[in-house]
């Protein structure tokens, strides 16, 4: 899905279409993509809702800089640092920390817990997010480094040296796993 077929769609006057098409094309990574950023089900499903809806609001405004998929990822990624710097997540983020909580898994580490990997994906989580998010966005998203550091506004060197140092960190944690 380009700009070329965006722009056609509009001109077609089929807004519905248009936000169908783009859910089912991206509505899964978006999901993933909020999810591995707020590491909460529910803020995945109420943003990446907001994404599309935010992104019929400004299809106009989309010039194929970029592919749809990293401008989706760009919408997602405001909105999920707006609800992670928000006052009431870090009053929720607290209450639960405070409290016990269910330890459910994910439904991405459930899938991928019959498998080896399970582990993998556990670090992955557990890394800051500036190192968790150029991982996600190189390997499991395939963006390219130039794409990633327009949509996370930094420069390429920035993408090279995060990258460096979240295989560092995802090096080092799975030693320790070796060790037990």
């Amino acid at each position: 899905m380009g700009l070329e077929y965006l722009n056609n769609m509009i001109a077609v006057d089929n807004p519905s279409s248009v936000l169908m098409e783009m859910m089912d094309a991206y509505g899964q990574a978006v999901w993933n993509y909020v999810f591995f950023l707020t590491k909460r089900r529910d803020a995945a499903d109420d943003i990446s809702q907001d994404v599309f809806l935010k992104a019929l609001q400004h299809l106009h405004q989309f010039e194929g800089r970029s592919s749809v998929k990293t401008w989706l990822f760009a919408i997602a990624r405001n909105l999920s640092m707006n609800y992670l710097k928000s006052s009431f997540i870090k009053k929720v983020t607290l209450m639960e920390w405070v409290t016990p909580k269910n330890h459910e898994r994910s439904a991405e580490l459930e899938a991928i817990g019959s498998m080896e990997v399970s582990r993998i994906w556990e670090h992955v989580l557990s890394l800051p997010v500036k190192f968790r998010e150029v991982l996600l966005l190189e390997f499991h998203y395939q963006l390219p480094r130039r794409e990633i550091a327009a949509l996370l506004n930094i420069s390429e060197g920035t993408v090279k040296s995060r990258l460096h140092r979240a295989r560092a960190r995802m090096e080092a944690l799975l030693k320790g796993d070796d060790l037990e």
